[in-house]
């Protein structure tokens, strides 16, 4: 287990992520999406992240039911708040919003500090838990000036209370989390998709902030939502087609990682892994077989010759090299 910034609660190095078993994308039903949770916990995983959005409540509901079957001092969850759930009088899916599930809830954006507190509360009640560890902002992108002024001191009023462990923010971006981290006192930032083996934009300021300010980072979207774990035609990319020039990069990728004897998705997991800043990585599992296949993958140890061969063949650039191979690697400029 490792230490969350300052705040005493402490991660595995490998999360779950559960938005998987809130039917993103395509159902799973109950009797899966808990085999996947029992499974994570048999490979060692102690850190289980969802959110009230993953589902409209199904992933908590479904991770709770597991992780009540465990010491509750033994495992640490967080969850978001932002988005409220309410009654919906409509009918059909959620599948506009990425979800397999009826629409019998609807999300309403609230970033109040009343409505951090009820977003809490609900949560915890789906989760059948008597506490969260940490809670993060999801997605201020456009809410920016209501998350700082109410959502952010009143999560720092549940961290003085002892309601929570943790506190921070999740976003799909670098900028607002640098932001974050330099203007308050977040333990720790979730940052999905922008520490990846394709796109690096987190390493120009996010995580050195990060690591001078002792907050730490978590990451998720280490695959890019599919493209790295499987560069194929019909590869994902942060929710979306994947470009073509995105996934011939991603093949060129998988290509070196084959000649070194290992798979894309373990280098994947690795590059995440490396920066001195992060805290875990998460990895989005939607059954068992998929969770194994994540930590055997995050398990796999990655020669530092396959990092040299993406550096020579411009495939990652020297400043997104893992620091503990970067010497010897880049030629020091005389001058």
């Amino acid at each position: 287990m490792r230490p969350l910034g300052r705040s005493g609660v402490e991660v595995s190095p490998l999360g779950f992520g559960a938005a998987g078993i809130g039917n993103l994308y395509t159902p799973v039903d109950d009797e899966r999406a808990h085999e996947a949770v029992r499974a994570a916990w048999q490979r060692g995983i102690r850190y289980f992240d969802t959110a009230p959005h993953y589902g409209l409540g199904l992933s908590e509901r479904r991770l709770g039911a597991v992780l009540r079957e465990y010491d509750r001092a033994a495992f640490t969850v967080s969850t978001k708040v932002g988005r409220r759930l309410e009654p919906a009088a409509g009918t059909g899916d959620d599948l506009a919003h990425g979800f397999a599930v009826p629409a019998r809830l609807r999300r309403v954006w609230d970033f109040g500090a009343d409505g951090v507190r009820r977003s809490l509360e609900a949560s915890l009640d789906r989760l059948g838990l008597d506490r969260v560890d940490v809670v993060y902002l999801h997605d201020p992108d456009d809410h920016a000036e209501q998350a700082f002024r109410e959502a952010y001191p009143a999560l720092e009023r549940l961290r003085s209370e002892g309601v929570v462990g943790a506190i921070g923010a999740g976003m799909n971006q670098a900028e607002m989390l640098t932001r974050f981290v330099r203007d308050t006192d977040v333990d720790a930032v979730l940052c999905a998709g922008r520490h990846t083996l394709i796109d690096q934009s987190a390493a120009h300021e996010l995580l050195p902030e990060a690591a001078a300010r002792g907050v730490s980072v978590v990451i998720g979207g280490a695959f890019n939502s599919g493209l790295l774990a499987d560069p194929g035609p019909a590869a994902t990319y942060d929710y979306g087609r994947a470009p073509g020039e995105l996934v011939e990069r991603a093949r060129r990728l998988a290509a070196v990682a084959e000649r070194h004897g290992i798979t894309l998705r373990a280098a994947a997991l690795a590059f995440c892994a490396a920066h001195p800043a992060v805290a875990t990585v998460l990895a989005g599992a939607r059954s068992a077989a998929e969770v194994h296949d994540c930590a055997d993958q995050f398990t796999t140890r990655v020669p530092p010759a396959f990092w040299r061969d993406l550096y020579a063949t411009g495939l990652l650039p020297e400043a997104a090299l893992p620091d503990d191979i970067r010497t010897g690697v880049v030629t020091p400029n005389p001058g």
